[in-house]
């Protein structure tokens, strides 16, 4: 079995600064990774954003991974981030908070069946026939709402940030344990493993929570739903009704979140024999 790409979308949330999202898809591999935002000025890696640069580099490590069992190939991908984030930094960080993160699904379909590996937010939905099911994390947009939630009088939408939101975000970085693709190759480690028996014609959706919100954040509609409208109307209509939701809450308040619109992206694929 292989994958067949149907569609693929990449949003930036805002035209003005780089989109932190990558999708990519060959033969046995599909995946979506989604830069953690840079909390600070450029400068760690040059003038490049540490989250537009992991994601750059992380999809270069994923489309010259080859053909191999799963858990390989992330720690394949995470000794390349490490191995050029020695090559490229130009000096210590300021605190763990800069080091450049991200968070990814991939997935790798066999003769045998679909593997998946993921690091923090991002998900897959994948149709046989008419079930629907979600492999990947929880969704955890109702902790981040309330996270945002209390940082509401110091106006979410605002640009730049606030000290007091961008001090926040920093300490949730520094938390233990915390769980994402990154430059230190022992977090190859915790990459979450999952094995689903699939068949030629199903079909997965790979997403990054910004394009999820429409499901998580903004409840427009659940997983069966979302994947009944991919299919009938394709991605773009849906990326259009996601910003569509977020411009009508431009004051993050009917929706508290820390930006008006994330970088949203998804990759629509159906196996083949």
């Amino acid at each position: 079995m292989r994958f067949d790409l149907l569609q693929s979308i990449s949003l930036a949330g805002e035209s003005s600064v780089p989109n932190d999202d990558r999708v990519g898809t060959g033969d046995a591999l599909a995946w979506v990774i989604d830069g953690a935002t840079d909390l600070g000025d450029p400068g760690l890696l040059g003038s490049r954003g540490g989250a537009a640069w992991i994601a750059m580099e992380a999809n270069a490590a994923f489309a010259a991974a080859g053909d191999a069992p799963l858990m390989a190939v992330c720690k394949g991908v995470f000794a390349r981030l490490s191995r050029r984030f020695d090559a490229v930094c130009t000096r210590a960080p300021a605190s763990r908070w800069e080091l450049p993160s991200a968070a990814f699904l991939v997935a790798r379909v066999t003769a045998e069946g679909l593997e998946l590996g993921w690091l923090g937010d991002c998900s897959v939905l994948i149709r046989r026939g008419t079930l629907v099911e979600r492999i990947g994390p929880p969704a955890e947009r109702g902790d981040e709402s309330a996270r945002a939630a209390r940082h509401a009088g110091h106006e979410l939408a605002q640009k730049p940030r606030p000290a007091s939101i961008i001090d926040s975000l920093r300490t949730s970085r520094e938390r233990p344990g915390r769980q994402v693709l990154g430059v230190e190759p022992e977090g190859a480690d915790m990459v979450n493993l999952a094995i689903v028996p699939v068949a030629v014609g199903d079909e997965l959706l790979l997403m990054t929570d910004g394009f999820a919100a429409l499901v998580d954040g903004y409840g427009a509609m659940d997983e069966a739903a979302l994947m009944a409208a991919v299919a009938a109307e394709g991605l773009a209509p849906l990326a259009t009704k996601l910003r569509a939701i977020e411009a009508g809450d431009a004051e993050c308040v009917r929706f508290p979140r820390y930006k008006i619109s994330d970088d949203a992206s998804a990759l629509w694929v159906r196996i083949v024999a």
